[in-house]
């Protein structure tokens, strides 16, 4: 047992490593729409080599497998091999067969544990044929002893299969798999059929209308319209937005399958029944802020156009996995840099944002923007004094867009900077103001800082920026 104990772990250890290996090059795609789990029940016949202590026998397999992306899927499986016969070897003396030394007993049966990762070859979206890869660690156990072997086999798994999907649940396989054994260089074999299972997958739904015209949600719109636009006839509000299909599309004209159609940041339902907004407008009361913003962030009126928020949106091209500002976007920074002097009371929350694209992951994006807007708010404070205490950066990533993300090329539109300015704040009076960093500028470029004076209006100078970006943190890989 304590050789079993050992080469599970030796097994598990190679596992992780395969696992790790293969992540990095794995997030290239994703399975957005698929859910990853599934079950496979496998058979087929291992065919041991010749010298041998046991003959060829039938095996039994269960795998349970995650499909990390398109192109990367992880199994682990447990196989049961319930009857080795004794082999045999040809005595030329005799001419007859005789049984091989090696085996305690005529016969044995034999379990084993195995980790592999399959590589996908065919990476196209609803695929049927899927060809793979495969590569991995298993051991074997033994229930007899054999001369000069331990019980347990350690084995180096390689080989390749090919998937047959018949829909997103169901799929058949066969597939041929290598077995090397480390201790002995044995290679063995083991080929394989079988059928796998996904669980929470469903297979789609093929509706046909016939007679009269069919409501089958009660929505207010048939099933036959439901099909040409793409929405679930079983389902009255396809998006879960609060708003049925058909008030969607016969009364306020939103989109049926976009919770959220102007990309305001509120679900179109909320801002018909709780906020009276305009659906399909992203600023209803053209203050100058989004819907959605003044609600979550601002807690203003969407309604009220006076207390909307100064909004700034900085259209910077950073570059790839970068969030240093160049000098070509100074000029802008330097105005909302003379709003924020002019003002010393003044609050502004810096947002960076990104686009998404099919390979864009999320957590990287929600670091990279939170660095961008952190960059803007280093420039406010070296080049104009704005105090650090009184800007906020945050990064959102992809989850606010301004418009709808192409999968492979992304938006541009949302990918960008926002400065909400709040006039006024209510802060002590006297700043905490740090000199600019003007020496790198010339003399007559020199930004102006405001500072605290006891008049109620002091006179500030125009600031312009020093052309030289914020320092910022090293990029962190995806």
């Amino acid at each position: 047992m304590k050789k079993l104990s050992r080469g599970v772990g030796v097994m598990m250890a190679g596992a992780i490593g395969l696992t790790m290996a293969a992540s990095v090059y794995g997030q290239s795609a994703s399975l957005d729409d698929i859910p990853p789990w599934y079950i496979g029940v496998h058979g087929g016949y291992t065919r041991y080599e010749g010298d041998e202590a046991v003959l060829n026998g039938g095996f039994g397999s269960l795998r349970l497998g995650y499909d990390y992306s398109q192109l990367l899927s992880f199994e682990g499986g447990l196989d049961i091999i319930p009857y080795l016969k004794r082999n045999d070897v040809y005595n030329y003396d005799t001419g007859v067969p005789v049984p091989r030394r090696g085996l305690d007993g005529e016969s044995c049966w034999a379990a084993g544990v195995s980790a592999d990762t399959l590589l996908h070859l065919n990476i196209a979206d609803n695929r049927h044929l899927d060809p793979y890869l495969l590569g991995g660690l298993g051991v074997i156990y033994y229930s007899k002893d054999r001369e000069f072997r331990n019980r347990t086999d350690l084995n180096i798994r390689y080989g390749a299969g090919l998937l047959y999907h018949f829909n997103p649940e169901w799929a058949v396989l066969a597939e041929v798999v290598g077995l090397l054994s480390v201790d002995h260089t044995e290679f063995n074999f083991m080929p394989t059929v079988g059928v796998n299972w996904k669980w929470g997958a469903r297979v789609p739904a093929k509706y046909i209308v016939s007679g009269g015209a069919l409501d089958s949600d009660g929505d207010g719109l048939t099933d036959e319209e439901e099909l040409k636009l793409g929405t679930d006839p079983h389902n009255p509000d396809t998006d879960g937005d609060k708003l049925t299909d058909g008030e969607e599309v016969k009364v306020y004209r939103t989109d049926p399958l976009n919770p959220d159609t102007d990309y305001d940041g509120l679900k179109d339902g909320e801002e018909v029944s709780s906020y009276k907004t305009d659906p399909l407008k992203r600023d209803t009361d053209n203050g100058g802020v989004a819907d959605g913003h003044e609600v979550i962030e601002d807690h203003t009126n969407p309604l009220d156009p006076s207390d909307d928020l100064l909004l700034f949106t900085l259209n910077i091209e950073f570059d790839t996995d970068k969030a240093v500002i160049h000098p070509e976007y100074f000029d802008k920074l330097n105005i909302i840099g003379k709003v924020l002097v002019r003002d010393p009371k003044a609050t502004a929350r810096i947002e960076g944002h990104a686009d998404k694209r099919k390979t864009s992951n999320y957590k990287y994006n929600m670091d990279l923007s939170a660095r961008r807007a952190q960059a803007v708010r280093n420039y406010l404070n070296e080049h104009f004094g704005i105090a650090l205490e009184h800007m906020t950066p945050v990064g959102y990533g992809f989850t606010r867009p301004l418009a709808p993300n192409d999968p492979i090329t992304g938006n541009d539109k949302n990918r960008r900077v926002e400065v909400y300015i709040r006039k006024g704040a209510e802060l002590p009076d006297a700043l905490p103001i740090k000199p600019a960093a003007a020496e790198a500028a010339p003399a007559s470029e020199k930004p102006v800082v405001a500072k605290p004076a006891p008049a109620p209006a002091p006179a500030v100078k125009p600031a312009v920026a020093a052309p030289v970006p914020a320092a910022v943190p090293a990029p962190m890989k995806p």
